[in-house]
């Protein structure tokens, strides 16, 4: 940012209410204007994000998305709307920020951020943005913010409460500070099972907007060294102090030396769909179940739902042991028994099929697809979410 680019007339007539505010005034404009600020994930928490830092006029926005826009999106992820459904989110982030502000450059990247895409994606900003809902993603967040020297605005949901802070900044913590190992996977639930009140990411997404604005401002005093944490239903935020670790494995290493890797093992989390780590035998197609239950050839059915879930649409034949109950029921399994795992996708199955397998139940399988799969092939009459 040394050399500010130039207001123009139209920028000064829509940026007056920053013109007049003293702590930004024209300088302070100008530096939002030549800031480059990528943020990963364009959902709940990065649609605030990319909507309040386009409005404020910061110059390039890049976003990072590999998923498309569905309808049980749009309960919180503000940025789409009904006419994006079925499209990349982050195309229909760019049509809706550049409707917000022409001016913005907006960068898009299609495709999932890995060790192997990292780098080349977050070289050339500021800073980068946490949109993200799982940690493996943050950890690599983590590790190129480190390796390229720049700020990790962090932020993370769960249900109605909310946490932000700002990593990876010069005297800092970094995020493998605060948090050097991940929870044990039976003790974490996407958003996905746990549910999430919608405006919560609106909340933590405003700060994390607020804090990227401020490092691009210098302004104020950024979350640096300190946990904000909120909780809706109390309406209460709290800050706790974090710091640096000065025997980190990844910040105490000189940032020519990092290697990025993707975390998906370090959190016990396997990569990708359950096509890319079930062997083809572990899956189930929903026509072929309906064959065996239709012939009545034995086989438990166990949906690792959350009960929410459950209750708006569940295959009769089937029982409900939430995952993070399950390893408290499997002694009263059959190791030889036929057993097929079910949830909403097929995801959550799949790694519950994958340990399953691991333990010495060799004929487990992953019904293809999930719920939502055998509603749409087999059972139309059925609601699906």
């Amino acid at each position: 940012m040394n050399e500010l680019p130039e207001l123009n007339r139209e920028e000064i007539r829509r940026y007056l209410r920053h013109l007049v505010l003293p702590e930004i005034g024209v300088g302070g404009q100008r530096r939002l204007k030549a800031a480059r600020v990528l943020v990963v994930g364009a959902g709940g928490l990065g649609s605030p994000v990319l909507l309040y830092l386009a409005a404020a006029g910061v110059g390039a926005i890049g976003v990072v998305d590999a998923d498309v826009v569905s309808v049980s999106n749009l309960q919180r992820q503000i940025v789409h709307g009904e006419s994006s459904l079925g499209r990349p989110k982050v195309e229909s982030a760019r049509v809706r920020l550049h409707d917000l502000n022409a001016e913005v450059e907006i960068s898009t990247h299609d495709e999932a951020f890995t060790s192997a895409t990292a780098e080349r994606i977050a070289s050339g900003y500021d800073m980068v943005v946490d949109g993200t809902d799982n940690f493996p993603t943050r950890y690599l967040i983590n590790d190129v913010c480190l390796k390229l020297g720049i700020p990790f605005v962090y932020g993370a949901i769960f249900r109605m409460e909310g946490q932000v802070s700002v990593f990876c900044a010069e005297d800092g913590p970094c995020y493998r500070c605060v948090f050097p190992n991940p929870p044990p996977p039976d003790g974490v639930m996407t958003c996905e099972e746990a549910g999430v009140l919608g405006v919560v990411p609106g909340t933590i997404g405003t700060l994390q907007a607020t804090e990227a604005m401020k490092l691009i401002l210098k302004l104020g005093s950024p979350l640096v060294g300190r946990l904000l944490i909120y909780s809706a239903d109390e309406m209460r935020f709290e800050t706790v102090s974090v710091e640096k670790n000065p025997e980190c494995p990844v910040c105490g290493t000189h940032r020519s030396r990092i290697e990025l890797i993707d975390y998906e093992g370090f959190c016990s989390v396997p990569a990708g769909s359950p096509e890319d780590f079930l062997p083809p035998e572990a899956q189930i197609e929903p026509s072929e179940l309906k064959r065996i239950l239709d012939v009545g050839e034995p086989v438990r059915i166990v949906d690792v739902r959350q009960p929410i879930e459950w209750e708006i649409v569940h295959l009769e034949e089937s029982t409900l042991i939430p995952r993070d109950r399950l390893s408290f029921e499997l002694d009263t399994f059959d190791r030889d028994e036929k057993i097929v795992v079910v949830c909403r996708s097929g995801l959550r199955s799949g790694w519950v099929v994958a340990e399953l397998r691991e333990s010495g139940f060799r004929n487990a399988r992953n019904l293809a697809g999930g719920i939502i799969a055998w509603v749409r092939e087999i059972a139309p009459h059925l609601p699906t979410y």
